[in-house]
C-alpha cells in the first residue's frame, strides 16, 4: 500500500513538474508576445506622432502661405479703392471744367449773335 501510495506520489509530482513546465512555457511565450505587441505598439505611436508632426508643419506652411495671399489681396484692395478715389476726382474736375467750358461757349455764342 505505502509502495502504491508512493508510486502515485511520484507520478503525480512528474505530472505537477510536467504541468509546470508547461505553465513556464507558456508564461515565456506570452511574454514574448507581450514584448512584441508593446514594441508593434511603440512603432504605431511613433508613427502616428511623425504623421501628425508632419500634418502640422504642412498646415503651418499653408497657413503662412494663406496669410500671406490675403495681405497682398488686402493691399490690392486698398490700392483699388485709393485708385478709384482717384478717377473719382478726375472725373468731378473734368466735369467742372467742362461746366466752365460750357458756360464759356455759351457766353462766347451770345456774344457773336449780338
Amino acid at each position: 500500500q505505502l509502495q502504491l501510495t508512493m508510486s502515485e506520489k511520484n507520478e503525480l509530482t512528474k505530472n505537477l513538474e510536467m504541468v509546470q513546465k508547461e505553465l513556464q512555457e507558456k508564461e515565456s511565450e506570452m511574454k514574448g508576445e507581450i514584448s512584441e505587441y508593446k514594441d508593434r505598439l511603440l512603432q504605431a505611436e511613433k508613427e502616428h506622432q511623425d504623421a501628425l508632426i508632419e500634418a502640422n508643419r504642412k498646415n503651418e506652411v499653408e497657413i503662412v502661405a494663406c496669410q500671406n495671399k490675403m495681405n497682398s489681396l488686402e493691399h490690392f484692395i486698398s490700392s483699388q479703392k485709393l485708385e478709384i478715389e482717384h478717377l473719382k476726382s478726375n472725373k468731378e474736375e473734368l466735369n467742372n471744367s467742362l461746366k466752365e467750358a460750357n458756360q464759356t461757349l455759351g457766353e462766347l455764342l451770345k456774344t457773336k449773335v449780338r
